[in-house]
C-alpha cells in the first residue's frame, strides 16, 4: 500500500499569464492610415464611428486616412471617428 498520493498536475494551476496589451493605440488628434489599429478592447466600450470598423475581437481600426477623433455617443459610451485630412482643411478656424 502506498503511503503518498500520486503527484498529478492540478487542472486549476495555469501559471503566470501575460497581459493582452489592450487599450488605445492611436490617440485623439493623431493621424491614422487605413487598416491601422485605433483601439483593442474586450466588449463594446467604445463604438465605431465614421471611417472606423470593428473586428471580430472588438478591435477598432481605421478604414481611411485621417485624424482620430473621440466623441461622446451617449452619456456612458464614446464613439471614435477618423476625420479625413481634406475635411479638416475646410474648417473656418484652421489656417
Amino acid at each position: 500500500m502506498a503511503h503518498k498520493k500520486g503527484g498529478g498536475a492540478k487542472a486549476t494551476q495555469k501559471g503566470n499569464v501575460s497581459g493582452k496589451r489592450l487599450g488605445v493605440k492611436t490617440y485623439g488628434g493623431q493621424p491614422a492610415k487605413p487598416g491601422q489599429i485605433i483601439m483593442r478592447q474586450r466588449g463594446r466600450q467604445i463604438i465605431a464611428g465614421k471611417n472606423v470598423k470593428m473586428g471580430k475581437d472588438f478591435t477598432l481600426f481605421a478604414t481611411s486616412q485621417g485624424t482620430v477623433e473621440f466623441k461622446w455617443a451617449t452619456n456612458k459610451r464614446k464613439k471614435v471617428h477618423v476625420v479625413p485630412f481634406e475635411a479638416l482643411k475646410n474648417l473656418p478656424n484652421n489656417p
